[in-house]
């Protein structure tokens, strides 16, 4: 027996690309086919045909007499809204875009949606590179965010409450939402998501050592996804997957959310350190008691330890601290150098997110009673214009202690 056709809007229907669409003429209208992928189950009708199992994109799928077919989903396209147009946000989409979905591209600017629309490009971010045509973009909310069956956002930590208010009108109280930014709030030390927008159980963030210069040019990488609920972490963890871009599921999300922030103040720590003229010695004692820091207050706020050996942990904070694309690094280096942080960002158009985490964190660890002398030091340098040889003496000469307390 056929099942019925899902409820509308019961479950996010999935499209392949084009060159994916084949169908086995041996089948009969009313044949049941079982496969697993990378996303939530689900039950659709391919012609008349009954499918069942996990499916993120109708990519290469096994049936149960072990022969892999590829299917089109008919009639059910998959819209999903990607809210922040930088260059993270540019390179999700172009990833999304790559699955066959139909994606709209939130930005401030028109300038930016102009060149993604005509040129598939974006102008004041990773020019040169091509954006996947299955991207749209606009500076409306309302017409970004009608119809989604899934929306992404990608906008800087400074500003993720005003941005959940801005767009709650727009999003249905059970569309899955996933929150790609690395900081927390000043304040709160939250990622304000869930007192804006609900539902906690909607609700996911992804962070992992992603620089958006390599995953937008196909670079292999990986990232982790992290939802109180399983249901919505392996549904993004299919929506995000590709043949280049690898994603991993997690319960953790106190635990990746820190360490998403974390990782950038040691990053712009690292970059001092370098900036002074210091070596790799420096920068590898840095990462590791940077790492430290980072487990303590993870551990303090309900996190998982050994998230921060994980991909949003240990794996960003290596990419961060030592790639030449990490503008958290390069902003310490040029910092040391004389540069602000006003100069800097106004050369590069980007958010130094390090720079505010710096602060956040240090209101978060007092309020859990955690110990961050790298995070304090950074903040001092950034915010207070300490001298920096007399900051990084006096972090120096602490009391010795053992290596793990």
């Amino acid at each position: 027996m056929v099942p019925p056709p899902l409820a509308s809007g019961s479950v996010p229907a999935l499209r392949a690309r084009s060159d994916e669409r084949r169908i086995l003429p041996t089948l009969q209208a009313g044949d049941a086919l079982h496969f697993g992928l990378r996303s939530s189950s689900c039950v659709a009708l391919l012609c008349g045909f009954s499918i069942s199992g996990h499916s993120a994109a109708a990519r290469s799928l096994s049936l149960t007499f072990g022969r892999p077919c590829s299917f089109l989903l008919l009639g059910v396209d998959m819209k999903v809204s990607v809210i922040g147009a930088g260059s993270w946000g540019t390179a999700l989409a172009h990833v999304l875009g790559l699955g066959g979905n139909d994606v709209m591209l939130w930005a401030r600017k028109q300038e930016v949606c102009d060149g993604v629309n005509e040129r598939h490009e974006n102008p004041r971010y990773l020019i040169g590179c091509k954006i996947d045509s299955h991207v749209k973009a606009s500076t409306s909310f309302e017409e970004v965010l009608s119809g989604a069956s899934a929306v992404v956002i990608v906008t800087p930590s400074a500003v993720i409450r005003q941005t959940c208010a801005s767009i709650a009108p727009f999003v249905n109280g059970d569309t899955p939402i996933v929150v790609c930014c690395k900081g927390v709030e000043e304040g709160s030390g939250l990622v304000p998501v869930e007192a804006e927008l609900g539902n906690a159980s909607r609700l996911a963030a992804l962070a992992g050592p992603n620089h958006a210069e390599e995953v937008i040019l196909g670079i292999p990488a990986g990232t982790v996804i992290a939802s109180q609920s399983e249901q919505t972490a392996r549904f993004f963890q299919g929506l995000f997957a590709t043949e280049a871009f690898r994603t991993y599921i997690s319960e953790d999300v106190i635990g990746v959310e820190v360490c998403a922030a974390a990782k950038n103040v040691i990053a712009i720590a690292c970059g001092l350190s370098y900036g002074m003229g210091y070596g790799d010695n420096t920068a590898s004692l840095l990462m590791t008691r940077g790492l430290a820091e980072m487990s303590r207050l993870v551990a303090a706020c309900g996190g998982m330890p050994m998230t921060c050996l994980g991909l949003a942990g240990v794996g960003d904070l290596i990419a961060t601290c030592t790639s030449e694309h990490s503008r958290n690094r390069t902003f310490g280096y040029r910092l040391a150098q004389g540069t602000t942080l006003e100069q800097y960002k106004a050369e590069t158009h980007m958010v130094v997110e390090g720079a505010l985490a710096c602060r956040t964190l240090m209101s978060l660890a007092e309020s859990v009673g955690v110990e961050l002398p790298i995070a304090e030091t950074v903040r001092r340098v950034v915010w207070e214009g300490s001298n920096l040889e007399l900051a990084a003496a006096q972090l120096f000469d602490r009391e010795l202690k053992p290596e793990f307390y």
